[in-house]
């Protein structure tokens, strides 16, 4: 009896959990048998690495979702704000946003943020000293990309919190199937925290000179192209972005890099014995267990890829996680090799929606679990792990383990 999977009945937007465990059996037996495949809807599902590269690289692939999303959301603020930040948007008005942005991410302001990160790692790694044993989520991987994020929007301490939540109930609402929970807590998420951003905006606006160490969001208040600047609702709706953009896939990549290492005790061998290997092994945790596992594009005009032709008109969903184990681009892709050159993963996607905070969340990986692995050489797994329950994105709800 085979392992592998039939796919002759596979639909994306029907999948349950058993996918959401383990996704690869699947996303491997699509590769080899199925690479565009179609489903039932008319939507089409990438698997392989050049296809998938191809449709970011090519202009005619649009990421508006207005329709879309109009179909899926209704009038509420969920479509308000997937349809005015960053992501899903197109040229021109993608150009103009994504230039206002990048003067939150400019070479100079990153390069300050590292000794941030460092003492907030640092303080935090203190923290997990303290308690020996830990959720690796709630006490550690969560709270990193929590302070940095608030630091750069100036979202005070009573509101930290709150922010995770906010985040899972937002990119949620993105998964191919959305129950009508799922939806209401994604419009509320959107709704108090765009409440909180509004306030923290207009006070900002009113005192610019009190922006704090690390902060970007005055550079998102007063930064200009060509005369323009960014209105108050791209203002919440773009700091919402940020959010979801730093938070949940930063969560997910130190949680998930950490698994990986148990998963494998000779490479976490081979990293303690080799610090220096911390650089190469982030771009393979990236490609390993990809935080962020499916994309989305609408093709503009016909689009002819190494596997096929695509119709204009057609809905495409981008395989990250199955793109970053292809065969064809990576040698024994489902073997962790912290050494793996060259890495060829698009876990930050490419082409002109490449991730804007990509160096910043790789320095925020670096440093986190080069530090923890190099504090912890006796970490271990005190309990079972709880899976993020969402197909876009993939880690960890849940993750305990012992320091000591």
């Amino acid at each position: 009896m085979s392992d592998t999977p039939d796919i002759t009945r596979f639909d994306l937007n029907a999948i349950g959990a058993d996918f959401i465990a383990n996704p690869h059996p699947t996303l491997h037996a699509l590769r080899a048998q199925n690479p565009i495949h179609h489903n039932p809807d008319g939507s089409v599902f990438l698997t392989r690495h050049a296809d998938v590269l191809e449709v970011y690289r090519s202009r005619a692939m649009l990421s508006d979702k207005t329709e879309a999303f109009g179909e899926k959301f209704g009038q509420c603020p969920l479509l308000t704000h997937h349809t005015t930040s960053l992501i899903f948007n197109d040229p021109p008005y993608h150009t103009v946003v994504r230039k206002l942005i990048s003067g939150a991410f400019t070479p100079r302001k990153l390069a300050a943020f590292e000794p941030l990160i460092a003492r907030i790692v640092n303080r935090l790694l203190d923290r997990v000293e303290d308690l020996g044993t830990l959720d690796l989520i709630e006490d550690f991987a969560k709270i990193l990309p929590t302070e940095i994020i608030s630091l750069m929007l100036g979202i005070p301490e009573s509101h930290r919190s709150e922010l995770r939540g906010y985040s899972i109930a937002i990119l949620g609402a993105l998964d191919p199937v959305v129950p009508p929970d799922r939806l209401a807590a994604g419009n509320r998420a959107v709704t108090e925290f765009g409440a909180i951003l509004r306030e923290l905006i207009a006070y900002r606006r009113a005192n610019p000179e009190d922006a704090g160490e690390g902060e970007v969001l005055d550079a998102l208040i007063f930064g200009e192209h060509e005369g323009r600047t960014l209105t108050d609702e791209e203002l919440v709706q773009n700091c919402i972005f940020l959010l979801n953009a730093g938070h949940e896939t930063t969560t997910s990549f130190v949680g998930n890099a950490i698994g990986t290492l148990l998963d494998h005790p000779g490479e976490h061998r081979r990293l303690l014995d080799d610090p220096d290997l911390i650089t190469a092994a982030i771009e393979e945790f990236l490609r390993y267990e990809s935080p962020l596992q499916i994309g989305n594009r609408l093709a503009g005009e016909d689009i002819t890829l190494p596997s096929g032709t695509i119709p204009k008109g057609t809905y495409i969903h981008t395989s990250i996680g199955g793109a970053n184990r292809d065969p064809a681009v990576f040698d024994q892709p489902d073997r962790v090799d912290l050494g793996r050159r060259p890495n060829r993963q698009i876990a930050f996607i490419t082409g002109i929606h490449v991730c804007l905070g990509a160096t910043l969340a790789r320095a925020e990986g670096r440093i986190a679990i080069g530090q923890f692995v190099k504090r912890f050489p006796k970490l271990a797994q005190t309990g079972p792990r709880e899976i993020l329950p969402l197909a876009r994105f993939r880690g960890y709800t849940a993750f305990p383990i012992s320091v000591r």
